[in-house]
């Protein structure tokens, strides 16, 4: 994959994933507000349940984002599309579907 398409699908995921780390963000405080207004409360741990459920996914897109600037810093190095455990290139195909991607379809598999 040449650099410039590489940088275009990279630059789109991290405009997709910063703006779901807004949107849920914002969902969290929302939630965290609503709990601690003098309302009566339905079940109390539904709202517990709905904000750790915020936190998990705000946790999975900043581990999104360190993902894509590990693979900005290998596009940088010349290393992108290449898999950082073997060294065997990760198909076009593979880096269309997820620019982040870091190990081949196989070796993802194998854990």
């Amino acid at each position: 994959m040449d650099k410039q398409r590489a940088r275009a699908l990279l630059d789109a995921e991290r405009a997709r994933v910063k703006q779901l780390l807004t949107e849920t963000a914002a969902a969290g405080r929302e939630d965290r507000a609503t709990a601690n207004e003098a309302v009566a409360m339905d079940d109390p741990a539904e709202r517990l349940t709905a904000e750790e459920t915020d936190d998990a996914v705000v946790e999975g897109l900043r581990d999104r984002l360190a993902a894509l600037d590990r693979a900005e810093r290998r596009l940088e190095d010349g290393t992108y599309g290449r898999s950082v455990r073997s060294g065997v290139p990760i198909p076009d195909d593979r880096l269309e579907a997820d620019p982040a991607a870091e190990l081949t379809a196989a070796e993802a598999e194998q854990g």
